[in-house]
């Protein structure tokens, strides 16, 4: 019963205070220039006093649009990357994996062959020179057909894509 006490009355009390908004600002008091940026004007016939000590007697500040350029830093992204632009293909696969893969510098690259539940199937390490990879293995009956992973791994960064063996 609490809850709905004061869902209840926190509602009535949004709505008053929009209402209370809405009447200060439609009144004699102020008026709204038209233009890009907001002024407020005391009207003519309001006494000078009665703003004396409120905050709508002077104007508001121009809001002025703020333009970033972002820079592009794709580029130093794409240098501290080891690993980049890992395919595999055919896929579905039949008879052979075909594995095309770019290193930015010397490492050694681990090719992982898993199964669904994370079994390896088979693992291939070797050292890579920078540039593009290409990597084959054939499977001639070794795997049954249904789903695997193939995860290269070159230092600690590591891509896995997944295959089917028809």
């Amino acid at each position: 019963m609490g809850q709905r006490y004061t869902f209840k009355y926190l509602w009535i009390t949004i709505i008053a205070i929009a209402i209370s908004i809405n009447f200060a600002f439609s009144g004699e008091l102020v008026k709204l220039a038209k233009s890009d940026s907001s002024f407020l004007f005391r009207s003519k016939n309001v006494k000078k006093t009665y703003f004396k000590n409120s905050f709508l007697t002077g104007t508001l500040p121009t809001f002025k649009p703020v333009s970033y350029t972002a820079k592009p830093a794709v580029d130093k992204q794409l240098d501290d990357k080891l690993l980049t632009n890992v395919q595999v293909f055919p896929n579905p696969v039949t008879d052979q994996i075909n594995l095309r893969y770019t290193v930015s510098r010397n490492s050694n690259v681990t090719i992982k062959l898993m199964d669904v539940l994370g079994n390896n199937v088979a693992t291939f390490s070797q050292r890579v020179d920078p540039g593009e990879q290409k990597f084959t293995h054939y499977i001639s009956n070794r795997l049954t057909s249904g789903f695997y992973f193939v995860r290269v791994m070159a230092g600690t960064e590591s891509v896995i894509r997944r295959i089917t063996v028809l």
